[in-house]
């Protein structure tokens, strides 16, 4: 794992993706799931990038009262974000892409929930 302190966004979002990905899901991931940000496609680390500020943004206006949601409420957040990403760089995107909270599976949720605690950590 790399030290996080020193990356940019969308690279902090996306190995905080790995991790989570590596810690949740059952079995072995997909290539894609787990490759490094180099291998990343640019329309994702766009996406990472935006997400990370829209979470960032979201626990510095709410003066850090972040801390007292649920840890579902965090990864539904990031899934929603995400989700706004991916129609904006896609016209029809597979609806497994665009699926709604209780539509994805448990590690992707507990993923998401990771996600947020760790920007919530560094803001």
């Amino acid at each position: 794992m790399t030290d996080t302190t020193a990356l940019e966004p969308g690279e902090f979002f996306r190995e905080a993706w790995v991790a989570g990905v590596k810690k949740y899901f059952p079995g072995e991931p997909k290539a894609g799931y787990v490759a490094p940000w180099a291998q990343t496609p640019e329309w994702e680390r766009q996406a990472a990038a935006a997400v990370y500020r829209q979470v960032a943004e979201f626990v510095r206006v709410s003066g850090g009262s972040t801390a007292k949601l649920s840890r579902e409420q965090k990864g539904r957040f990031v899934a929603l974000c995400w989700i706004a990403q991916i129609f904006k760089h896609f016209d029809s995107p597979k609806p497994g892409y665009v699926a709604d909270w209780d539509e994805l599976p448990q590690w992707q949720r507990e993923t998401d929930s990771d996600i947020f605690e760790r920007i919530e950590q560094v803001i």
